[in-house]
């Protein structure tokens, strides 16, 4: 009988050793693909930095003017100037009464699952 639990325990002794064994390497490989990936992640961080010095320099002022001279007539660009923009006075000033009967048939007619708003955008669309 003690002979037997020995034996059981001797091998029982050598299975967990190998399971230790594989473990520690399986352990050690996945050290090495977390030290991989880190690395790549560095250079990847790098690149992103000398990208980010490209894009700063080529989108200066300084650097898209010459270009955008060169290619004047092509682009068909001209100077804008103020008066494209309108004015203050353009603005409508606010109504004195909200329109209260507008928004309630637009509200009766949503609840009614008409949509006008929608409708008339669909119009323009197809116009």
């Amino acid at each position: 009988m003690i002979r037997t639990l020995n034996v059981i325990l001797f091998f029982t002794s050598v299975l967990a050793l190998a399971g230790v064994y594989v473990l520690k390497y399986q352990t050690e490989t996945i050290a090495d693909e977390k030290v991989a990936i880190q690395r790549d992640i560095a250079q990847q961080n790098t690149n992103l930095s000398v990208l980010r010095a490209d894009w700063a320099y080529l989108s200066q002022p300084s650097h898209i003017e010459p270009i955008v001279i060169r290619h004047e007539d092509s682009l068909e660009l001209k100077v804008i100037s103020a008066k494209q923009y309108g004015s203050i006075t353009d603005i409508p000033m606010r109504p004195q009464q909200v329109n209260d009967e507008a928004l309630t048939r637009l509200l009766e007619a949503l609840d009614a699952g008409v949509d006008p708003i929608g409708d008339k955008l669909n119009e323009l669309i197809v116009q």
